[in-house]
């Protein structure tokens, strides 16, 4: 792989609709290709759609985006079964593997049922660049806030844990997201937290939080730490993307 180091793109954002597609990729799908270092060839991207029960009308939604993008886009499926014998060596060819929002509890209790979540782990130290949206966000983290178990917003602590840190998304646009991290950081349930508005990304080489980046002007990514009995937060202004000329 040509990232440089193990790399993560954490995201509340990276897709839009489209002109003559349902779909299209935004700046931050486009990023996380970019970050691969790929060049002089097509890139590889793993659409890995579990949190949404591999639902099969929006990987050829996402399929269309990635001709349109000029991917080779390959969806992992593990609904009804795995679609590859060997699950690590396709991730394993992938420059980008890009995870779907959905639930991230569903998700996380399916990739470890299959072994997905330590075929990851290697992947992500062979330098194939792991991005998602939501869900997608969420998993490589401690944990974060979650309406995996129903409306009302519950903790999730038990994230695959690549990146040391709590993970907050949908920042601006889900009221329940900002003072449910607070309260859990608060209180020591979530360690220092990194969060997301509609749209940022959160670059990570190795576990050190290195750059945010944005596909829409005017938002922001926060960081949450604890200090005494209360969360302090902190904005952090991203980097805009250059729109995609797709």
């Amino acid at each position: 792989m040509t990232a440089t180091e193990p790399t993560v793109l954490a995201t509340s954002g990276g897709h839009r609709v489209g002109g003559r597609t349902w779909l299209t990729f935004d700046a931050l799908v486009h990023h996380a290709v970019e970050l691969s270092g790929v060049h002089g060839r097509r890139p590889r991207v793993m659409y890995v759609g579990t949190a949404i029960g591999d639902a099969e009308h929006f990987a050829a939604r996402m399929s269309e985006a990635a001709r349109v993008a000029g991917f080779d886009l390959t969806p992992l499926r593990l609904f009804p079964m795995p679609n590859f014998d060997d699950i690590e060596a396709a991730v394993l060819e992938q420059d980008v593997v890009w995870v779907m929002g959905g639930s991230v509890a569903n998700l996380l209790a399916v990739w470890r049922v299959h072994g997905l979540d330590a075929i990851l782990r290697r992947a992500w130290r062979a330098r194939v660049v792991l991005s998602g949206v939501s869900a997608g966000s969420i998993c490589w983290f401690q944990g974060g806030t979650t309406d995996s178990f129903g409306p009302e917003l519950r903790p999730l602590t038990d994230g695959l844990g690549f990146l040391p840190y709590g993970n907050g998304v949908h920042y601006d646009t889900d009221p329940g997201r900002r003072p449910l991290v607070h309260r859990l950081v608060a209180e020591g349930t979530l360690p220092l937290s990194h969060c997301t508005d509609d749209g940022v990304g959160l670059v990570y080489r190795d576990t050190e939080l290195v750059e945010t980046v944005s596909e829409t002007p005017g938002k922001g990514a926060y960081v949450v730490r604890r200090e005494g009995d209360r969360a302090v937060e902190e904005r952090v202004e991203p980097r805009l993307l250059p729109a995609p000329r797709h």
